[in-house]
């Protein structure tokens, strides 16, 4: 069977290899992105370069003041809490649909399954999972234009996990435990329990990434310790909402 390939623009593949360098961790907080860096890192003109840049300013990923420079953002406490009270609108509410229905699709077991079969403290890979129960949880709505809405926050939020990702160690258990939690409320229909939930996972999620950005940075000389682990190839690959109902796909 022919395999199947996406044929992407100049800008398209500018943007989505800057975006690789951005959740990689190559493109650290604060880079500043002009539009004569990128044309001489790909090769490509200027005006090329500048909608690249453009298509990630829009999607939030880097910031631009007026005549200013476009730059990687650094993600700080206010931009943890706002995404997450931007997540808590969203989510909860897509659990309290999404119980009334029942069941769960496998794509979730299967993305929580996954991320409990890291060894304890060692989350290689768990990035990738991690996100792609959360963007499966709002598919499951059906809904292309909450999947558009949710990739955008995500994008956000795989920014934010990139930054802080080195500075303490977490149990990938923790989370599966809290999505499996989820999951079953959703298998028993019951839309309370699902809102209790998701809220109690979001509220322990921020408030470990608040507790990191209130204490100073700690090293480790122990290879993927880290809570997210030896991120660097994985996050470097973001989770892209199919537009044909399929389960989605790393890119």
């Amino acid at each position: 069977m022919a395999e199947q390939v996406r044929a992407l623009s100049i800008v398209d593949a500018v943007a989505e290899d800057l975006r690789r360098k951005l959740f990689g961790g190559d493109l650290g907080e604060d880079a500043v992105l002009t539009e004569a860096r990128v044309s001489g890192m790909y090769d490509i003109a200027r005006p090329t370069a500048r909608a690249a840049v453009e298509r990630l300013v829009s999607e939030g990923l880097l910031v631009r003041g007026p005549h200013k420079t476009a730059r990687v953002p650094t993600m700080g406490l206010d931009d943890v809490r706002d995404l997450y009270l931007s997540r808590r609108v969203m989510e909860t509410e897509v659990v309290r649909t999404l119980a009334s229905f029942g069941g769960v699709t496998e794509g979730l077991r299967a993305a929580n399954d996954e991320l409990r079969q890291a060894r304890s403290n060692v989350v290689v890979q768990a990035l990738e999972p991690t996100l792609r129960f959360h963007l499966l949880l709002v598919h499951s709505l059906g809904s292309p234009r909450m999947d558009r809405l949710f990739s955008i926050l995500m994008g956000d939020m795989q920014l934010c996990l990139v930054q802080l990702g080195s500075r303490s160690p977490l149990r990938t258990g923790t989370i599966a435990d809290e999505h499996q939690e989820i999951i079953e409320a959703l298998d028993a229909s019951d839309p309370n329990a699902a809102v209790d939930a998701m809220r109690r996972h979001l509220d322990e999620a921020e408030g470990r990434l608040a507790r990191l950005l209130e204490v100073p940075p700690q090293s480790t000389n122990e290879p993927g310790r880290h809570w997210l682990g030896d991120i660097g190839a994985e996050a470097g690959r973001s989770w892209k909402m199919p537009a044909d109902g399929s389960d989605g796909a790393i890119e």
